[in-house]
Parts: structure tokens; C-alpha cells; sequence
């Protein structure tokens, strides 16, 4: 009986084995590597099998007939395909699987940005570490200047980008242009940002090769993006030896709507008492901020509305280069005002549509005269140079704009954007000298139009074409502007990036009061970039080139632009490094740039290095918080080469062959945070260039030669060789020593 049951099982095993159908082959991606472990069965069935280590797969079926065959692995899209299956046959198929696109492992578009909005990022600047660092003044140019590209010029406000003039950056704010971002210029003497870093959720710097959704800019796009809902309400307040302000901010128990106002009143004249100045103030700089936000959640979208109010002074008088005695007296009286209102919007099938409106006007009136050793006037003398040296000046300005962007979110990460944009500026300026009165009007109305597309061929592969159209009918010209990036990633936190683009801008309008018949200048950008962002760590390197053509050539004796003849080309080399883990508690970056640039346009002779210009640049800042005593200090050391300035005891064949002394600052600030019942208070303590090094920006010389021909003159230089700042900041309603804690760990 035994062997018949034995006999019986055999025959069972050998029929059934006849019966099945094998199924068997292997599983690889488009580049022909293995997939390991990648799970194949057939749909409906509990027939299937995981590949092995060489991507290789078999298993047995009794199903017949056509059946779908199914693979699944982590990273790659679903395969799923139809097979007919045979009694006692064998199916060999071979099968390559997609790589699925998903946000954690795709590469990442920049397009030249340092961007710190992006959760994915390690984030390079968030606006504690702008408030933070040391030497900043809690500015945001300040801080942007201790990253690669960006020069220092001490004597003069403004986004200087590699080799480009302060004109060629652009400053946006939730996606319109801010007229003046910084206040208005003083002789000498550069000048800080409108706008606090609180007031923004993120900020996406492109030092070059960014976006089509913008233009306008030959050197580099700053775009800010304004805070959405608070979290809950609070109050703030802060006082200083040199300003004291107070706000608040309300959030609606639905936590759907949120409103705050803020008002500030800065006044330097019990600073520059205690602290001796170069210039003689006889007006201290003074001002009133005011501004408003409004903020409503809607179902599938926010609406933002934000305004700005600024009015300030300042007066000084500095020696006369050109006779003994004499004084060039300044004086300025501004007042600003900056609103936008945005309209973001989500709707079905994955369409984002987003507006945003904004006007502004500015509105300067400066006064300049030569004044005798009594601070009185000096009458006509009859000498040009002397009595030019007098005059008055009242400029307004207005602008409007208006944005619309559409978003359409396509499979994976793919998606498509395209919109316009309109611009209209209205410039009057009033000259009042001893030659008579000019009314110098000038208006302008831009529009642009543009569209880009997110492209993933893979989670290693993607690209970011786009394209845009301007025109001016200013210059009465358009222009079409390529733009491409292109990102490959080498592992999960490290990638390469290519960018090109072509950038027009409209000539500076103070140039073109007698012809605006123009062509616009324009910049062409070759970008190649290397990134390690992770967690704790960045590594960032560039080389670039710039070609600059159609710049403004004007005329040295009236400075009004006579051709767009002028040209240049800026190249360089870039490095950052940031480390946020090594040690523990310390936070530090270092950067460098390699700039190499010439240009000939303005007023310049011949092709040479501009002023605005140094060779080599670099920083080093440094950030250590202690948890356990809720206290930080905040180091950096600035520096650079000396850049070209015009000597006019020079004939014009060495035009700009002159250089500078070496500049250096080391800055100091530390932060301490005290929790006192239910408020929480910061007490900061900062000061600028700490070893009192001398820092010669450039030099002013006479208008008029001495008896032995020689144009005398003297160093441009801060109004103090050391500069201090002391503040108490305390808020209600938030705990901000937990942010600060979060912010420098």
C-alpha cells in the first residue's frame, strides 16, 4: 500500500508540473542596470515573485489564457503589460521599467538661485540669519553681500553682481518691483534696505541666469516673498539710543484672517554726539515708518495686501576740495510709499492662478550749495565748476504694476507656467541752478509676456526652458529672451546645473531726457554650477561668463546718452561653504569670488575695469549660540581687493589704471535672550568694523587744478572708522527664544 501511495505522488507531481506555465526573464532600467528586488506577479492571482539581486525573476502559474502581467518596485512606475499563458509552455519576458519622478528624489531646478524658501533645501539665508549676522545692521543687502558674487561698495547702496552696476539688479517683492528699495542715495555714503527681513517668509537671491517669469535685470533678481497667516497674535517693541519702535499683529480665531501695523522713529543725533563723524551733520538722519498688513485665508487660496510709508532727512556739510574755506552743503527730504495687494488662487485639475498689483511713488527734494566758513551761501563767482556746485533738485516718481501668472501642475513634477505683465512710470524732475530751471518729464509704459516649463525626464535629469517678450514704448523696440536650465544630479544631495539666458533692460531714464530712440542693453549669461545641499552642510561652486552689449555710451561733458554702442563682459569663479553640524552649537559659512570684468560705456575712454569692481572678494561669518544661557555671539571678516577709481591728474590712456588699498572688517555682535513672565526680551549689542581698520572706498577730487595743475583730494570713507548699535527687543504673545533657538541650531 505504501509503494502505491508513494507511486500516486509522483505521477500527481510530474502531472501537475506538466500542467504549469513558467514565467521568467529579467527586470532592468533604461540604462540597462538590474533592479533588484523588484516585486512581478500575475493581476487577480496569488501567482508571483521577487526578482533577486541581478534583477532576475521566475515563478509557475496554473492560470491560462491572457492575463496581465504586473511589476512593482520602489522608485520606478508601475509596469503592467498583457501575456498570453500556455499549458506547459514557457513565457520569457524582459522587462524596463521607468524611473518614477517624485519630489524627495528629483533633482532640483535653481536657475542660479540661492533660495531659502524650499523645505527640501538647505536653506542659505533665513531672515534670522540676516538679523544675525554680524556687520549686516540687520539688513538684507548687508547680509547677501557675505555670499559669493556680490561686491562691497561701501560708498554707494545697492545689489553690485558680478561686475554689474547697482541698475542691473532688480528687487521684487510677492512678484512686482520695488521702485526703491533703499533710501534715497547721499553723497558718499550708501544707504540701507526700506524693508525689515521679518516681513518675508523666503528669499530666492539669483546672482544670474534666473527665471523667465522676470526681466528688467542685466545682473541679478532678489525676489522676496512675503509672510502668509501668522501663527497667533503678538505684540512687539524695541528701543535704542537711536530709534524705538512698537506693532502688533491680530489672528482671527478661525486662524483665517490676520491684520498687524507697525510704526518706528529713528533720530542719530545722540548717536553721532557720542560718536565723532567725518561729515558734519547739521541735520542727524531722522525718519517715521509706518506700514500695514492684511491677510485673509480663503478656501483655496490667500489674498495679501501690505503698505509701506517712509518719510526722512538728513543734512551735511563736508570741506570743499576746491578753495580753502569752502564747504559743499546736502541736504535731502524724502518720503516713500510702497502697497501691494496679491491674489493666489487654486483651482481644479491642478491649476494655480496668482495676481498681484502694486503702486508706488518716491518723492525727493534735495538741496546742494557751496557755503562760506559762516555756513552762508557763496554767491556767483562766474566760475562754472564753483557755481554748479549749487543747485536744486525735485524729483517724483511714480510706478504701477500689474501680474498674472497661471500655474498648471502636470503629471509628477512636471509643470508649465505662463503670464505678462505691465509696468507704467511717470518721472518728473525739476532742475533749479544758476543756468535757470528744467522740467525734465519722462513716462514709460513695459510690458512683457513670458512662459516656462518644468521638465523631469528622470529623478537625475531635468530642465527648465522658457521664454520671454518685452517692449518699451519708451525705445519703441521689444525683445525676445531665451531662457534654459538645465539640472543633472550626480547622488541624492549633489547635482550639477547649466544655465543660459539672454537679459534686456531699458536704460536708466535720467539718461534719456533728449532721446529715447535706444536699443536695450542687453547681457548673455553662461552659468555651470556644482551643489551639495543637505540638512547641515552646503558646497556650492560656479563659473560663469557674461557678454554685455548695447550699453549706454553718454556724452563726458552733459552725461546725456548718445549711442548704446557700449559693451563688456564679466567672468569668474565662485565658492561657499556652509557647515551647521561640525560643531556643535556653530554655525559658519565661507565664501569667495573670482571676478574678472571690463566694460566700456558711460563716459569711459577706453575698455577697462569699472569702478564698481574688484578682482577678489570673500567672507567669513561665524555664529555660536549657547542653549543652556540662551546666548549667542555673531563674527564675520570682510574683504576685498581694491578696486579702480579715476584719477584725473591721469592721462586718459591710464584711465581708471589706479586701485585702492586692500579692504578688511571684522564685525562683532551678540544676542541675549531673556524670557520675563510672559514677555520675551532680546538684547543685541553690535559692533562694526571692530579693530578701527582704515577702509578707503575710493576718492573725491576737486573740480578745479592748483597753481601746480594738481587736482587735489581726499578719501571717501565711512562717517566713522567704528560704528555701534545697542537694542532691546520684546514681544508678547510668541515665544521668540524658541525661534532662536530653532534659528541657530
Amino acid at each position: 500500500m505504501k509503494k502505491l501511495i508513494l507511486l500516486f505522488i509522483c505521477f500527481t507531481t510530474v502531472f501537475i508540473a506538466r500542467s504549469q506555465t513558467i514565467v521568467q526573464g529579467f527586470i532592468e532600467d533604461k540604462r540597462g542596470n538590474p533592479i533588484q528586488f523588484a516585486s512581478v506577479s500575475i493581476k487577480d492571482s496569488y501567482d508571483g515573485t521577487i526578482a533577486d539581486s541581478i534583477g532576475h525573476y521566475a515563478f509557475s502559474t496554473f492560470e491560462t489564457g491572457e492575463k496581465i502581467f504586473v511589476v512593482n518596485c520602489l522608485g520606478y512606475k508601475p509596469y503592467e503589460q498583457a501575456i498570453m499563458l500556455i499549458k506547459d509552455s514557457t513565457v520569457n519576458l524582459n522587462i524596463t521599467m521607468k524611473e518614477a519622478i517624485n519630489e524627495l528624489a528629483a533633482v532640483t531646478i535653481t536657475a542660479g538661485s540661492f533660495e531659502a524658501n524650499d523645505k527640501k533645501r538647505s536653506a542659505v539665508l533665513k531672515p534670522l540669519d540676516i538679523v544675525t549676522t554680524a556687520g549686516a545692521n540687520a539688513d538684507i543687502s548687508g547680509a547677501l553681500q557675505t555670499l559669493p558674487g556680490a561686491q562691497r561698495v561701501g560708498e554707494s547702496e545697492g545689489l553690485f553682481i558680478r561686475g554689474g552696476s547697482a541698475e542691473e539688479s532688480k528687487i521684487i517683492i510677492d512678484g512686482t518691483v520695488v521702485n526703491k528699495f533703499f533710501f534715497s542715495s547721499v553723497p558718499g555714503i550708501a544707504q540701507r534696505g526700506r524693508f525689515s527681513p521679518f516681513l518675508f517668509s523666503s528669499t530666492a537671491f539669483s546672482t544670474g541666469g534666473y527665471s523667465a517669469l522676470y526681466g528688467q535685470a542685466l545682473s541679478a533678481v532678489l525676489n522676496l516673498e512675503s509672510v502668509d497667516l501668522p501663527e497667533r497674535s503678538e505684540a512687539q517693541a524695541g528701543i535704542s539710543p537711536i530709534f524705538g519702535f512698537a506693532g502688533f499683529q491680530k489672528v482671527s480665531k478661525s486662524k483665517k484672517i490676520s491684520w498687524g501695523t507697525s510704526y518706528s522713529y529713528s533720530n542719530l543725533t545722540l548717536y553721532m554726539k557720542m560718536v565723532p563723524q567725518k561729515q558734519d551733520f547739521f541735520k542727524a538722519p531722522s525718519g517715521h515708518n509706518v506700514d500695514f498688513n492684511f491677510r485673509y485665508k480663503t478656501k483655496k487660496g490667500i489674498i495679501k495686501l501690505y503698505s509701506y510709508y517712509t518719510s526722512n532727512g538728513i543734512g551735511l556739510r563736508s570741506p570743499s576740495l576746491d578753495s580753502t574755506g569752502l564747504k559743499n552743503m546736502f541736504s535731502l527730504s524724502n518720503a516713500n510709499f510702497f502697497t501691494n495687494a496679491s491674489w493666489k488662487h487654486l483651482f481644479g485639475r491642478n491649476w494655480k492662478w496668482y495676481n498681484v498689483a502694486s503702486f508706488s511713488y518716491n518723492d525727493d527734494k534735495i538741496k546742494n550749495e557751496l557755503q562760506n566758513s559762516n555756513n552762508e551761501r557763496v554767491p556767483v563767482t562766474g566760475i562754472t565748476s564753483l557755481d554748479m556746485s549749487s543747485f536744486n533738485i525735485r524729483s517724483f516718481e511714480t510706478m504701477s504694476q500689474f501680474r498674472s501668472v497661471l500655474d498648471k501642475k502636470l503629471n509628477a513634477l512636471n509643470a508649465i507656467r505662463f503670464g505678462g505683465e505691465v509696468w507704467y512710470n511717470k518721472n518728473k524732475s525739476k532742475y533749479s541752478f544758476y543756468y535757470g530751471d528744467f522740467d525734465v518729464p519722462i513716462d514709460e509704459t513695459y510690458s512683457a509676456a513670458f512662459v516656462e516649463s518644468d521638465i523631469y525626464l528622470s529623478n537625475r535629469l531635468a530642465f527648465r526652458p522658457g521664454v520671454r517678450y518685452e517692449y518699451s514704448d519708451l525705445s519703441m523696440r521689444s525683445s525676445i529672451a531665451p531662457r534654459l536650465s538645465l539640472s543633472y544630479s550626480v547622488s541624492k544631495p549633489s547635482q550639477f546645473s547649466f544655465d543660459y539666458g539672454i537679459f534686456y533692460q531699458t536704460p536708466d531714464r535720467k539718461y534719456l531726457t533728449q532721446n529715447a530712440n535706444f536699443k536695450p542693453m542687453r547681457a548673455d549669461h553662461y552659468i555651470l554650477t556644482f551643489q551639495h545641499l543637505s540638512e547641515f552642510y552646503t558646497f556650492r561652486s560656479q563659473v560663469y561668463y557674461k557678454d554685455y552689449k548695447n550699453l549706454l555710451k553718454t556724452d563726458p561733458s552733459n552725461q546725456f546718452a548718445v549711442s548704446t554702442d557700449g559693451h563688456g563682459y564679466a567672468k569668474g569663479f565662485e565658492l561657499f561653504w556652509r557647515d551647521k553640524k561640525t560643531i556643535k552649537g556653530l554655525d559658519y559659512w565661507v565664501s569667495y569670488s573670482w571676478l574678472d570684468t571690463k566694460r566700456e560705456y558711460l563716459n569711459f575712454p577706453i575698455f577697462t575695469q569699472p569702478t564698481f569692481s574688484a578682482e577678489h572678494t570673500g567672507s567669513v561669518v561665524i555664529k555660536k549660540f549657547w542653549l543652556k544661557h540662551m546666548f549667542g555671539i555673531n563674527w564675520s571678516f570682510n574683504w576685498a581687493t581694491g578696486r579702480p577709481y579715476y584719477n584725473p591728474n591721469k592721462p586718459s590712456s591710464e584711465y581708471l589704471s589706479d586701485r585702492t588699498p586692500f579692504y578688511s572688517s571684522n564685525n562683532f555682535s551678540f544676542n541675549w535672550i531673556k524670557n520675563i513672565k510672559k514677555t520675551t526680551a532680546v538684547f543685541v549689542v553690535g559692533i562694526n568694523n571692530v579693530f578701527a581698520q582704515e577702509q578707503i572706498f575710493s576718492y573725491t577730487y576737486s573740480s578745479l587744478p592748483d597753481d601746480n595743475g594738481v587736482y587735489q583730494r581726499d578719501n571717501l570713507t565711512p562717517p566713522a572708522k567704528m560704528s555701534f548699535f545697542v537694542g532691546i527687543f520684546m514681544s508678547w504673545g510668541v515665544d521668540r527664544s524658541q525661534q532662536n533657538i530653532n534659528g541657530n541650531l
